[in-house]
């Protein structure tokens, strides 16, 4: 059942809106508005159990200061299970962590959900090879994919 799952999440992954950033960052279009995709997200990530140590409104944050930006948000969630295994790969990974999201608008309208890659992370501290972040990365994807499904 799992390799039937892996292979559909393959499938789904190849034919999904991805785009890869600059240094890492995994971007996925969301049919969602900015605040939908992050709560979707925020609620999918509790309900597996992570934990969610802040959600950041970095709009919110410009309008303080009487400045705009479009919809921004990150999220800040892990779990030890993960981590703790990441950071034994080479403990410098710990900068990285805990995981972040980024729920975005572009000046076209369309929102983005990103995320750093768990292996360029692992690249960019010297861990490869590290098998938690095939794992990491794997899960990431789901919980965006889920996060963005209409």
């Amino acid at each position: 059942m799992r390799t039937v799952r892996s292979c559909v999440v393959g499938v789904l992954l190849a034919v999904a809106s991805y785009a890869w950033g600059a240094d890492g960052l995994v971007a996925v279009k969301s049919p969602h508005s900015p605040k939908d995709t992050m709560d979707r997200l925020e609620a999918q990530l509790r309900q597996k159990g992570l934990t969610i140590f802040a959600r950041i409104d970095h709009a919110a944050g410009a309008a303080r200061v009487g400045q705009t930006i479009r919809p921004t948000e990150v999220l800040i969630f892990g779990n030890p299970q993960g981590g703790t295994p990441f950071m034994q790969c080479a403990q410098t990974v710990g900068i990285d962590l805990p995981l972040k999201a980024l729920v975005w608008q572009d000046a076209s309208g369309q929102v983005w959900l990103g995320y750093n890659d768990p292996s360029f992370l692992a690249k960019r501290h010297g861990a490869l090879p590290c098998p938690v972040a095939e794992n990491l990365r794997k899960a990431l994807a789901d919980f965006a994919q889920e996060a963005v499904a209409p």
